[in-house]
């Protein structure tokens, strides 16, 4: 036998935590990594399946095949088929791989930071344009997913009210420059933005009709600026 270093034994306590009924589990960046990177993988082969095939029609067994993994590890790493759908509608939003809230987004504190409305505007629109890239097609596999499934209903209903909740954020923002028709009331400037940055009407422009993304950004900027500026 030997004895251990006061250095050692701190370095080892660091290394080793106990969990409750004396089991200990080592804290370990690599088995964190692995982590991450599966719960990547079973979502990008979720997103895949659910955008090609449909939400109804995809299987957690098929999305475990793409990802290469086993049912049981989706099931452990996000959650069953309604968990997926909302963690891709929530990371296309924040644009990271993790849930972010509104106020904490960058673009979020850059039009705050805005003076005048048009800049506010601007800012926004660039933002949608890059949400909708994102989202558009997770967000339809959602609607589509809604009609049939209870969970994925209120998920839709619950993003839908979120969506009016921050427009009328942004509507109060707006009306602070003094820029806004004095005709329409925030509410109403809500609504306009809330029905214009829907998925529904990217698709309409950039994949029915064709429209680019820059387009799209320009129409945008450009519409509000008319519609609701003095």
């Amino acid at each position: 036998m030997y004895q251990m270093n006061k250095e050692t034994v701190r370095l080892m306590g660091e290394s080793v935590k106990r969990q409750p009924g004396g089991k200990r589990a080592y804290n370990s960046p690599r088995r964190a990594e692995q982590a991450a990177a599966t719960r990547l993988a079973v979502l990008a082969a979720a997103r895949e399946l659910f955008v090609s095939t449909g939400y109804t029609a995809t299987t957690v067994a098929e999305i475990a095949d793409r990802a290469r993994v086993s049912a049981d590890t989706v099931y452990a790493t996000v959650g069953r088929k309604p968990a997926l759908l909302r963690e891709l509608v929530e990371t296309a939003i924040s644009g990271s791989e993790e849930a972010v809230p509104a106020e904490q987004r960058d673009y979020v504190a850059r039009i705050r930071a805005a003076i005048s409305a048009r800049e506010k505007i601007t800012i926004y629109a660039q933002a949608i344009t890059g949400i909708q890239q994102r989202m558009a097609p997770v967000f339809l596999a959602l609607r589509d997913a809604a009609s049939t499934d209870q969970e994925c209903a209120s998920l839709w209903a619950e993003i839908a009210t979120r969506r009016a909740t921050n427009m009328r954020t942004f509507a109060a923002d707006l009306r602070t420059t003094g820029e806004l028709r004095t005709d329409l009331s925030d509410d109403q400037v809500a609504d306009i933005i809330w029905s214009m940055n829907a998925a529904e009407y990217w698709v309409l422009l950039v994949r029915e009709r064709a429209w680019t993304p820059a387009q799209f950004e320009a129409w945008l900027t450009d519409a509000w600026t008319r519609l609701l500026l003095a």
